[in-house]
């Protein structure tokens, strides 16, 4: 559940500056393929572009199943 909806209780305001070229082609490779692996890379991405959120790296980099409707993913994607 928490892939899909996040923490209730610490909602994220997120960047429109941490959507760059490279992590939202990764996001929609992820979500159109269903393949979380990169996850980790998404990670680094959203960082390099000045994401400090520990909510959002954390969970790019925590172990475990990512699915379609990933919070993080949606968020890059601007599915909100």
């Amino acid at each position: 559940m928490r892939d899909i909806f996040g923490n209730p209780f610490r909602p994220v305001v997120f960047s429109p500056y941490w959507r760059t070229d490279t992590a939202v082609s990764l996001a929609r490779q992820m979500y159109e393929s269903r393949d979380f692996s990169a996850m980790p890379i998404l990670a680094d991405a959203l960082q390099d572009a000045g994401c400090d959120n520990d909510d959002v790296l954390s969970h790019c980099r925590a172990p475990g199943e990512h699915v379609r409707g990933c919070w993080v993913v949606d968020l890059v994607l601007g599915r909100e």
